[in-house]
């Protein structure tokens, strides 16, 4: 089965300050990551066209996620474009091609995500 969303948001944070979300590894860290609630028992982080994340964590009391991406495309403070497989407890769930997209607004910034799966 395929499906297609697009999710926006705005923030009051310039687009320079969204971007290192994802683009530094400490900021995405605190954005991406599980804290309490699960225990990281894998984590990858190389930023860069070819590069891969790998996010895998046992959720307390919960199902073992991994996630691995891809990025294909990075146009700074602009653009995000990666390809990536989810599996759950080992089964794979997913595969997904997704685009981060940053502009700068008014107050802040405006971060939309369209994305295409298929299971």
């Amino acid at each position: 089965a395929r499906s297609c969303f697009t999710l926006s948001r705005d923030s009051p944070a310039a687009v320079a300050d969204v971007w290192r979300a994802f683009a530094d590894e400490q900021q995405k860290r605190l954005w991406w990551g599980a804290g309490d609630q699960a225990e990281t028992r894998e984590w990858v982080f190389d930023f860069r066209v070819g590069g891969r994340d790998i996010d895998e964590g046992q959720f307390h009391g919960g199902p073992l996620s991994r996630y691995e991406a891809t990025y294909t495309d990075i146009v700074e403070h602009t653009r995000i474009v990666t390809t990536y497989d989810m599996w759950l407890d080992g089964e794979h769930m997913s595969t997904s091609l997704a685009s981060w997209e940053f502009e700068g607004t008014a107050t802040g910034t405006r971060f939309t995500r369209p994305s295409a799966s298929r299971r």
